[in-house]
């Protein structure tokens, strides 16, 4: 019993000491904390109130620019005091352009999974005082996530790889021809972008937006220029969002109307175990070809093959919607950080912006001209309708969509889009053998 006794004594005096120790640790920081942070209260007129609070509105930030100013960056080592054009006029320039993407999305309905996010994070980054695209901010950390390192375009490569069927290139192959001839976009950018200036491990990043890939060229970006990402990736993106606008006038510009209304025999049926071995033959030939390429392509391939499986339809159906729905959100954010205008609106970027559209524009056209060159050597039966040429280029499904209705204005019974994503599916291993290619060459 005294042993009991003694036990409990000694436990409540353990407690005792133990509190008063916490106590007096506890108040001894409060106190700490309390010097450094007490400020002096000095009374303020309803005048000074109105007055503080202007000071810190973005009506006062834009009009009034400041001298201290940092940009605002998602690796604070990159920040540079803001010019006053960019914290005044840049941001009202910004902000028009914004507006008009968010009109193309929703009035015309270009892209807007896409465009939407893009122009919405352009919004976020222009915001005075905010501090978005910092390292705290929430495009800063987004881009951080995923971008800055990567990751995101090999989340997206997974889900469109979930999202494709190769039957039309299995039922077509000579289709791939068109899919190859379409990277010449890619090629012609990087002569372009040395005749610019840049060095030519820079201009092999711009090149990629020829392909209108965007994943990809944030992927080569990221590994041979990574200052230049964030204008890369924007460059990218809108070109993939504008396919719609700028594809249709190089189409009809280049081929007659009998040729846009040429019919293609219908596709032959393909069989289960083509479509489930193609993804693990082009894994392969990457590997033993071009190792620098297989991030992108084992994530295509890995959510091809689980879709042909046809074993695991949860996973190929949370790749094909769920996965690849939020990424996109993130993306289209972490893009549209870079469309601040202290980042945009500047000539490295305008100049970026001009090579990505003629290549893109010379990716479309070598398309359509090899189908041309192709139906010169091609029976009367086997001829390929030219317009599909120009699905060659990334973008995935876009451009085949836009090929199927160019051609049903001219014909309303003819149907392009299965034979448009035979050269569209092609393009996407182009635009990533093209990448792998580019970054062996600066291993």
């Amino acid at each position: 019993m005294n042993k009991k006794i003694m036990a409990s004594m000694f436990l409540i005096l353990f407690t005792i000491f133990s509190t008063s120790l916490f106590a007096s640790d506890t108040h001894v920081v409060t106190e700490d904390s309390a010097t450094e942070v007490k400020h002096e209260y000095k009374p303020k007129s309803i005048t000074d109130l109105m007055a503080s609070f202007y000071e810190t509105t973005g009506i006062n930030a834009i009009l009034n620019p400041s001298d201290d100013v940092m940009t605002s960056e998602p690796n604070p080592a990159d920040a540079r005091i803001m010019t006053t054009f960019e914290q005044t006029w840049g941001r009202i320039i910004m902000f028009g352009i914004v507006i008009i993407l968010f009109y193309l999305a929703i009035a015309k309905g270009f892209e807007p999974l896409l465009l939407l996010p893009i122009a919405f994070g352009g919004l976020l980054a222009n915001i005075p005082l905010a501090n978005m695209g910092g390292p705290h901010g929430m495009l800063g950390i987004i881009y951080n996530m995923g971008i800055a390192n990567e990751f995101f375009p090999l989340l997206i490569f997974m889900g469109v790889g979930a999202m494709t069927d190769f039957s039309p290139l299995l039922a077509n192959p000579k289709a791939a021809i068109l899919g190859g001839a379409a990277q010449f976009g890619i090629f012609g950018s990087l002569v372009g972008a040395v005749a610019l200036g840049f060095d030519l491990q820079t201009a092999s990043a711009i090149s990629i937006i020829g392909g209108a890939d965007g994943p990809t060229s944030i992927f080569i970006a990221n590994r041979l220029a990574p200052e230049m990402l964030g204008a890369i990736a924007v460059a990218a993106y809108s070109y993939m969002a504008l396919v719609p606008v700028i594809q249709p006038p190089i189409m009809k510009a280049l081929t007659t109307e009998a040729e846009r209304k040429i019919k293609m025999p219908k596709l032959r049926k393909v069989h289960k175990l083509e479509n489930l071995f193609l993804p693990i033959l082009i894994l392969f030939l990457a590997i033993m070809f071009l190792p620098e390429s297989t991030p992108l392509i084992g994530a295509f391939a890995f959510g091809n093959f689980l879709k042909q499986s046809g074993v695991v339809e949860r996973l190929s159906d949370t790749m094909q919607n769920s996965l690849i729905n939020i990424v996109t959100i993130f993306l289209g954010l972490g893009v549209g950080s870079k469309l601040a205008a202290d980042k945009f609106l500047v000539l490295e970027t305008l100049g970026i912006m001009v090579i990505g559209l003629i290549a893109f524009a010379a990716g479309t056209a070598a398309g359509v001209l090899m189908a041309k060159i192709m139906n010169k050597f091609s029976s009367e039966e086997s001829k390929v309708n030219p317009l599909i040429g120009a699905a060659g280029v990334s973008a995935v499904p876009m451009a085949a969509r836009v090929v199927s209705k160019v051609g049903q204005e001219y014909d309303r019974s003819n149907v392009l889009l299965m034979h448009a994503m035979g050269p569209n599916v092609a393009g996407v291993i182009g635009s990533a053998v093209a990448a792998g290619v580019l970054l062996s060459i600066f291993k």
